[in-house]
């Protein structure tokens, strides 16, 4: 749990309900943004199907989505210390038709 800087007394209590706490697996990530908002759709793709539905989709402010990103960068780099480099498999050209402007996985 992190505290507040500015107040080391103000402590921030997260809840995590069960379901939450069961989570989805995702293996494909769709980022598309606006200049107000990222938006993150996490897809679970299933070999030779050709559908997917998007299992989970968070929305957040640009300097969100920053944090987010070195959050990411700083725990890879945690991971691959203890338990060693993950090996980039080679990068899957997939057709999206999603409705939305360009996005990156």
């Amino acid at each position: 749990m992190q505290q507040d800087q500015q107040n080391p007394e103000q402590q921030l209590n997260i809840e995590l309900s069960e379901q939450t706490a069961d989570g989805e697996y995702a293996n494909l990530a769709i980022i598309t943004h606006s200049f107000a908002e990222f938006v993150l759709d996490f897809v679970n793709v299933m070999p030779n199907v050709p559908k997917a539905k998007v299992k989970s989709r968070i929305v957040m402010t640009p300097v969100h989505a920053k944090r987010l990103m070195r959050a990411l960068v700083e725990n890879v780099k945690r991971f691959e210390a203890q338990h060693g480099v993950i090996k980039d498999q080679e990068q899957v050209n997939m057709p999206f038709n999603f409705g939305s402007p360009a996005a990156q996985a």
